[in-house]
């Protein structure tokens, strides 16, 4: 850390930082040393000539030497006085006074046989009537270029191996270290964001909503943070950590976010998988390294992401006895947070959605002080979440946000979010200025069922097959007591959906047999439709097969609701059932678990058909509805059938004052 104590207003620091030493700055020194050391001393400045030039120097007598090198190249050499003649304008400049520098030669020529120009050569003094004692003979010379054909043939190889390696390594090592000094060595360093009093964390916990306990609780961290001795005057300490756990998308790691723009303290943030690498010992590694910047930098926080890439309990993995580096990175972890070693002042703050599956010795008092369920918004959770999310949207003054929240139930924060993007895009799209209520309604209906495919071609005998399946549904789930309240009905593909029925399910926190036994019924009144109408069934009933299946052996074997099988759950929270090769049941069990969900699931699928006998005359008329609008609502199936049941019990309980007091949905 750098001592600013010296450093005075108005005056410049004279110890400026220096530039960090560059291991590539080795490489490039070198490259530019050997480039230069070719143009200088090996760069091929001479002139080239000709056959009939060098008969013309014979003829004057203007040639001193010959030589020739490695049988593929004469050098010629010119007399003093021939230099100075003026005849030869393009010259080399001979260099003078740099020691034992031999000279240049004047021209080059290069030849193909050595005989042929021995010859030419002799031939040429000969018709100039050169005196035999005068005869130039060439000389030979063999020369070897020591660095093209010696060093760079060594060094070539090693420095390819080199810099491949060098390469290969950081890209492992993800850059670590930037490039700078033992920057291939700095694989095991931390690669946690600090957010400090100098970053500018715009997020804070007005921009969450809902969430109203967890906050209060993870406020509560950073008051503690902020103002310790109000706690440890009377005895109370810090807490050492704790767990976001819940649904993907429900916020946790926008509280993490708010935390770190609420609290004036060093925030580090981390993923989970960012401790583990294919090097071993390099996990632990980041988690000594995240702790030593933690520790120094105290009091700070520590977020972890996705605590569940490094947490898995151990004994787990699948490569039954070899080493798995992410135990040792759990290991490492497990020491830091609670060891022998004090953190104080270091608050670990982690999020997953996949908390059955962590190490129990993680969950432990000491380590997660405290474990914050970050579940799915309830109605009004889910308004004041709306509420943010349409601050830069352009509404219609029509909007009623308490609607939206209404017809969204299950829904997450993240899939708000893209609730209100999509209706803006649909806006957008259809060229309006502002949004309004069926730009959302439309959004909705795209997230929960897919993209409309209008264009799909289906025949008109596959539609009608369609059409009286899903007015099965809706006629089931209308005159039912305890199933879900029908929304509309349609008949236009989406997703992979050739139709659908839009229910909006009741907010409960348990569910009795009763109610479960008419989703049942609801859900196989498809199926029931097609074979009362038509006397044959079809595919379209997969996914409703699929659901009512996992819902009876739920009924059976996890929440007991069999007089058979009796009030036994084999449902194990610990998920250890997972990795395990037997059932925790017997053959006999078995044979009794499937024969009680066949009779749950044909006892459902009678009182569907029951239904849709007793009222074929609205189903009919509901399927030709359907046939002629594509798309109705529950008005029509109220116009049809009446009141639903559930209205009608829930008006005679609460009495007409109260109703009459409350708007309709």
């Amino acid at each position: 850390m750098s001592d600013n104590k010296d450093i005075q207003p108005g005056k410049k620091n004279d110890k400026a930082p220096k530039p960090a030493f560059n291991s590539s700055w080795v490489w490039a020194i070198l490259l530019i040393t050997i480039l230069l050391f070719e143009v200088f001393f090996n760069a091929k400045t001479t002139p080239k000539t000709t056959k009939s030039q060098i008969i013309s120097m014979i003829e004057k007598q203007h040639i001193r030497s010959i030589v020739v090198v490695n049988n593929e190249t004469a050098e010629i050499y010119l007399t003093d006085e021939a230099r100075t003649s003026g005849d030869y304008t393009n010259l080399p400049k001979q260099s003078k006074g740099i020691g034992m520098q031999l000279p240049k030669p004047d021209y080059m020529f290069r030849f193909g046989d050595i005989s042929n120009f021995e010859t030419f050569l002799t031939q040429a003094q000969e018709k100039a009537g050169y005196d035999p004692s005068k005869v130039i003979y060439p000389e030979f010379e063999t020369r070897r270029n020591y660095f093209t054909e010696v060093i760079l043939p060594w060094l070539l190889l090693p420095a390819i191996l080199i810099v491949a390696w060098l390469f290969i390594f950081r890209r492992m090592a993800g850059g670590a270290g930037g490039g700078g000094a033992g920057g291939i060595f700095s694989v095991g360093k931390s690669r946690a964001q600090i957010f400090d009093k100098d970053t500018n964390v715009k997020i804070n916990f007005s921009d969450v909503a809902g969430l109203e306990e967890a906050k209060t609780e993870v406020m509560e961290i950073v008051d503690f943070l902020k103002n310790p001795k109000k706690y440890t005057q009377l005895g109370g300490k810090i807490p050492k950590g704790a767990l976001l756990i819940g649904p993907p998308g429900t916020g946790k790691t926008l509280l993490a976010k708010a935390v770190a723009g609420e609290a004036n303290v060093p925030f580090f943030s981390i993923s989970g998988s960012d401790f583990v690498e294919m090097f071993v010992g390099v996990g632990a590694s980041r988690v000594r390294d995240l702790f030593k910047q933690a520790k120094e930098k105290a009091p700070c926080i520590v977020f972890i992401d996705e605590i569940d890439a490094v947490g898995r309990a151990r004994g787990r993995n699948v490569n039954f006895g070899s080493n798995d580096e992410r135990e040792n990175t759990l290991n490492q972890l497990l020491t830091e947070m609670d060891g022998f070693g004090t953190n104080m002042g270091v608050i670990i703050l982690a999020a997953t959605n996949r908390a059955d599956i962590l190490d129990r010795a993680l969950l432990r008092a000491g380590r997660f002080d405290r474990q914050i369920h970050v579940e799915l918004p309830d109605l009004v959770e889910r308004e004041a979440i709306f509420k943010v999310h349409l601050r830069p949207i352009k509404l219609s003054k029509e909007i009623d946000i308490s609607f939206l929240a209404k017809q969204t139930p299950g829904f997450s924060g993240a899939d708000i979010a893209n609730v209100c993007n999509e209706a803006a895009l649909i806006a957008a799209r259809k060229n309006k200025t502002i949004v309004e209520k069926q730009d959302f309604l439309d959004a909705i209906d795209r997230i929960v069922g897919g993209l409309e495919r209008k264009n799909k071609i289906i025949s008109m005998e596959e539609k009608k097959t369609i059409a009286y399946h899903e007015a099965g549904h809706a006629t089931v789930s209308w005159l039912l007591e305890h199933a879900s309240p029908l929304v509309k009905v349609t008949i236009i593909p989406r997703g992979r959906a050739l139709g659908a029925a839009w229910y909006l399910p009741e907010e409960r926190q348990i569910t009795t047999r009763e109610q479960l036994l008419d989703e049942m019924a609801y859900a196989l009144g498809g199926r029931a439709s097609e074979e009362l109408v038509f006397g044959k069934i079809s595919t379209g009933a997969l996914s409703d097969l699929e659901k009512i299946t996992k819902q009876a052996y739920a009924m059976v074997s996890y929440f007991g609701m069999s007089d058979k099988v009796g009030n036994i759950s084999f449902y194990d929270s610990t998920g250890q059932a997972d990795f395990g090769f037997t059932k925790p049941y017997s053959e006999k069990t078995a044979e009794l678990i499937d024969k009680e969900v066949k009779d749950i699931i044909d006892e459902s699928y009678s009182r569907a058909k029951a239904v849709l006998k007793d009222h074929i005359k609205g189903l009919t008329e509901l399927a030709e509805l359907l046939l002629e609008k594509e798309v109705i609502f529950s008005e029509d199936l109220e116009r049809i059938f009446g009141k639903r049941k559930a209205d009608l019990a829930r008006e005679k309980k609460e009495g007409e004052p109260k109703n009459n007091t409350e708007p309709e949905n």
